[in-house]
């Protein structure tokens, strides 16, 4: 093997140590905590150490376990049926990313649709898509899904609708902006020029070249999807038992903050770090592909 190939087999294994070192810590430290995060959307009923359903009244509200020197049984304590608190934070956890999950991407699915029919129409058509992107920018989305699920009752069906409709107009908007931009730019008027459809134009070459902010975008929207999730179940009127999320966890444990603080202090801290995590994660990303932001 010649000196060259060892030099360039060296800089491909020091390649990544080296692109590690050159990221922020505060970002390393969100990617992390966010690929924890995606472990436990996906194994939380397997690395759960109890089910976390099941009720022991003869240990309720135990406190988190280094505090009072027990044994480890309950690492983060029980709460007011006995149930290990640990095991329920694995699956609201699970619970709340797959939803908030599932309504970013019905979300950005729906606006990015809208925003390349928006693009592609024009004329009265963009103006009755952009007319409803002002009204949904307009309307308390919050207050509209209170009373949504108020009048309709607790159906999974319907939160999921409410959830994938939270923040479409962002995508929609965007989108039509980047597609208007990008149908000037010269490698669309070649492609077109060479007889392409405009539907083989914008999937394989406008969508792949604005992919990134709206990439941006998803990032920067899913930790408002989690609060908007997190907070309808508070109220009660999102995730209900058996089942259990982070925000009907912190709901259950607003009444005992002074008796059994780690029944609504441990829910909250998960929130705020994986709200935190993402938007952290998110303006890196818009940072590193929006050339315009570089100093």
């Amino acid at each position: 093997m010649s000196t060259l190939d060892q030099d360039l087999k060296t800089a491909a294994r020091w390649k990544p140590l080296a692109l590690l070192a050159r990221t922020p810590a505060a970002v390393t430290l969100a990617v992390g905590f966010m690929a924890l995060m995606l472990c436990v959307m996906c194994f939380a009923q397997v690395i759960q150490p109890h089910a976390f359903d099941h009720v022991d009244l003869l240990n309720r509200m135990t406190p988190p376990q280094p505090l009072d020197g027990a044994s480890w049984a309950h690492p983060l304590g029980t709460d007011t049926l006995g149930r290990d608190l640990l095991s329920r934070l694995l699956v609201a956890a699970q619970t709340s990313m797959l939803l908030s999950l599932l309504g970013t991407v019905l979300g950005a699915a729906m606006g990015i649709a809208l925003g390349f029919l928006a693009a592609h129409k024009g004329g009265f058509r963009d103006e009755i898509i952009m007319a409803l992107v002002d009204f949904q920018a307009a309307m308390p989305w919050f207050i509209v899904a209170l009373a949504v699920l108020a009048f309709m009752g607790n159906s999974m069906v319907i939160f999921i609708l409410i959830m994938g409709l939270y923040g479409w107009e962002t995508y929609a908007r965007i989108t039509r902006g980047l597609v208007l931009s990008a149908r000037e730019q010269g490698y669309a008027q070649a492609v077109r020029g060479l007889g392409a459809t405009p539907a083989w134009i914008y999937t394989r070459h406008i969508l792949p070249n604005i992919a990134g902010p709206l990439l941006v975008q998803l990032t920067i929207n899913f930790p408002s999807t989690i609060l908007f999730e997190t907070s309808l179940s508070f109220l009660g009127l999102g995730i209900r038992p058996p089942m259990t999320s982070l925000g009907q966890m912190l709901g259950e444990g607003r009444d005992y903050l002074i008796s059994a603080w780690w029944l609504a202090v441990i829910p909250g801290f998960t929130i705020f770090l994986t709200t935190l995590s993402m938007s952290i994660l998110g303006d890196w990303l818009r940072a590193r592909l929006d050339p315009s932001l570089e100093t």
